[in-house]
């Protein structure tokens, strides 16, 4: 197997990270990224001997400062100053699976060679994230415009010896880390400093992080809702292939077609039905589910152009002898894509609740709140208000944060993306939909019991012997907290193939 990944100019996608994360592969540069990298940073030396006009970030202030220029004999200075005052992040720590990506996403955009950092830094990157060296970095802070500068300060702040790591289970020192192994700080040359803080990597990192999540969770909803159809008795012929080629949104003809493969050879879906109709929550799976699967699609196509971008400033062009200020650091299209895939996942859980709902009411043969002799026994009633207290919580999280902007900068960065807060939002709302799916099938699999004899699908049997195993059936009252939690660890440690998860 292979455990190296080659930084080049190939396209990444989102089953070649998974792969990276999921096998703990090593980062190494390709000759071709290298040969990039020096190329540009050749010529960007070449270019401050020769050039006396003021060229923004490399020889001048930064933002409104832009018109202050820069002697040469304090570039270094300026570069380190930059990362060092920028590191103003506050709040929460970003989770460290998250940073990891940080680094990962910020080595793949400087190796394009239009950044004109050192080669020396690079490896820096890569070493850092070979060796699990990894930078304390804060959720608050990024008005995802600008490039994500706070977070990507705290990011770059090892580099030079300054701020704070995790590193073998421990938060130290940077200096303290780098002397312990033997290594100076990088002294950084023009332009640096602005490379390594303008971009997008705190967003992207959180949105691929959290597209991963999403891609699996969605599985995961059609998958335990195939468990709560089953044990509500209700009935396939919502999705019938013929239903849904008259109006073939993508996602929708995808869950129909899961749904049905979940429950092939079920007793329970092909048993004579009393009731005509099922609930919008289990008749509409396909159209709910789906259209969150039509949208992770869109969130995915974003966020990979993204990765696969330049998005520093200002950005040199070696060919063409051009090195021209842009604004690819502006986050508008990640913050869009964030606040749409808030909104589509926020619809799972909503539904997810409503099942939750239906089979603890007592219909359909199913006992009240699950559980035989209710009244001394409340049963499954509670975890009910935690899905709803979650969903709601959800609904106030999916709110936009991208209509939002703030002036900066004296003005000069005077519209501003939001990103940065639409991803720490899908952060905390994404793993609540993974909450609430998991109350559903702890629901799903005691409402199923009650269906004995009469057995669901041979698949679905099997997942939960698995589940069962460490969740029984529950014949009186007992604590929730820590079947929840259980359940929650079911899903996370659920696996399924790329071939499928991405599909």
């Amino acid at each position: 197997m292979n455990t190296v990944h080659k930084i080049s100019s190939e396209t990444l996608d989102l089953p070649t990270i998974h792969n990276i994360i999921f096998l703990q592969k090593k980062l190494e540069l390709s000759t071709d990224a290298e040969h990039k990298i020096s190329k540009c940073r050749a010529y960007l030396d070449a270019k401050m001997k020769n050039e006396g006009a003021p060229i923004y970030g490399i020889n001048t202030g930064f933002g409104s400062l832009c018109n202050v220029k820069i002697s040469k004999d304090k570039l270094t200075q300026l570069q380190e100053n930059l990362v060092m005052s920028h590191a103003c992040g506050i709040g929460d720590l970003v989770p460290k699976a998250v940073v990891k990506l940080m680094l990962f996403l910020k080595i793949q955009s400087l190796s394009y060679g239009h950044s004109g950092v050192q080669l020396e830094t690079v490896k820096r990157l890569i070493y850092f994230y070979n060796h699990d060296i990894l930078p304390l970095v804060y959720t608050q802070g990024s008005l995802g415009a600008s490039g994500d500068l706070a977070p990507l300060a705290h990011l770059a702040l090892p580099l030079i010896g300054k701020g704070e790591v995790h590193f073998n289970n421990a938060v130290c020192s940077s200096e303290s880390v780098l002397k312990a192994l033997n290594l100076n700080p990088i002294k950084l040359q023009s332009k640096e400093g602005l490379a390594l803080l303008n971009g997008t990597q705190f967003m992207s990192a959180y949105g691929i992080h959290l597209l991963i999540k999403s891609y699996k969770l969605s599985y995961m909803a059609d998958l335990i809702s195939s468990v709560s159809l089953d044990a509500f008795d209700g009935r396939i012929e919502p999705f019938n292939e013929l239903v849904h080629l008259v109006r073939p949104h993508n996602g929708q003809l995808k869950t129909a077609k899961r749904i049905r493969e979940f429950l092939q050879g079920s007793e329970l879906i092909s048993q004579e039905k009393i009731d005509v109709q099922d609930p919008y929550s289990f008749r509409c799976i396909p159209q709910v589910h789906g259209a969150t699967k039509d949208t992770l699609a869109f969130v995915k196509k974003t966020f990979i152009t993204e990765i696969n971008s330049v998005t520093d400033n200002p950005n040199v062009f070696v060919d063409e002898d051009e090195i021209i200020s842009g604004g690819n650091f502006h986050g508008q299209p990640l913050a869009l894509a964030l606040d749409y895939l808030k909104i589509a996942m926020a619809e799972l859980g909503n539904i997810s609740e409503r099942r939750i709902y239906q089979l603890v009411s007592g219909l359909r043969g199913l006992p009240t709140f699950l559980v035989d002799n209710p009244g001394l026994n409340s049963g499954f009633m509670i975890p009910q208000y935690t899905a709803a207290s979650i969903v709601s919580a959800n609904k106030q999280l999916a709110t936009p944060a991208s209509i939002d902007s703030i002036v900066s900068s004296n003005g000069q960065e005077d519209h501003v993306s939001m990103g940065a807060n639409a991803a720490t939002q899908a952060y905390t709302l994404i793993y609540n939909v993974e909450r609430i799916l998991s109350i559903e099938l702890l629901n799903a699999s005691q409402a199923l019991h009650f269906r004995s004899p009469k057995l669901s699908s041979p698949l679905i049997n099997s997942l939960l012997i698995s589940y069962r195993e460490q969740i029984p059936f529950l014949r009186e009252d007992g604590i929730f907290h820590k079947k929840i939690k259980t359940s929650i660890r079911f899903i996370e440690e659920f696996s399924i193939e790329n071939e499928l998860l991405f599909d």
